[in-house]
């Protein structure tokens, strides 16, 4: 008995991209840090670039197969590793639903980015103290997350500007096949 798979283009960016940001989370895991939770979380530029190329349903769908492969691959899938960062990405993923309805010209690609990643490190925090570490001590932590949210997402943002730009740009030779644009691509991040 043979099953069949019925895949759509879609299907295949998606699994593209999503892989693209997989390799990113696997390479990042293995950047040291001086704090546990605190990383650069470059995977994300991909997400924003899929929100804004491809829509929110895309943009999930690459940041949840993202999270859960990325912990297949590095043997996290069901520890409070995982939990956390599927947290942090659902509470990013929410917020970035809600504030792309935010008025474009005061809030682009790094204001939506330093609101997902404040919002991913919040979301990680709620968990941490709801499940693990049921102290008010942890909020001691809050600043150095916050600053950490703060200069991740700014920098992630920048990026994510940066190549949208050079993706739109009328002089550049061709825009990547990946972030080619779409119908469904929905309203811009600029």
């Amino acid at each position: 008995m043979q099953i069949t798979i019925q895949t759509t283009l879609e299907d295949h960016r998606i699994a593209r991209l999503a892989a693209f940001a997989i390799g990113l989370s696997v390479m990042e895991a293995v950047i040291p840090s001086p704090l546990p939770g605190i990383k650069p979380g470059l995977a994300n530029i991909v997400t924003l670039l899929v929100l804004e190329r491809f829509g929110m349903r895309a943009a999930v769908w690459v940041s949840l197969l993202r999270v859960v492969a990325g912990s297949l691959i590095l043997g996290t899938f069901l520890s409070p590793s995982f939990v956390l960062s599927f947290s942090g990405a659902a509470a990013s993923l929410a917020a970035l639903a809600l504030a792309r309805h935010l008025p474009r010209s005061w809030f682009g690609a790094v204001s939506l980015s330093i609101i997902a990643a404040f919002v991913h490190i919040a979301g990680q925090m709620a968990v941490v103290y709801l499940w693990l570490i049921p102290h008010a001590g942890i909020l001691y932590l809050a600043p150095i997350f916050a600053a950490a949210a703060l200069l991740f997402g700014a920098v992630n943002g920048l990026i994510t500007s940066k190549l949208q730009t050079e993706g739109e740009s009328p002089n550049s030779k061709q825009a990547p096949s990946t972030f080619a644009s779409s119908p469904a691509s929905g309203r811009g991040l600029r």
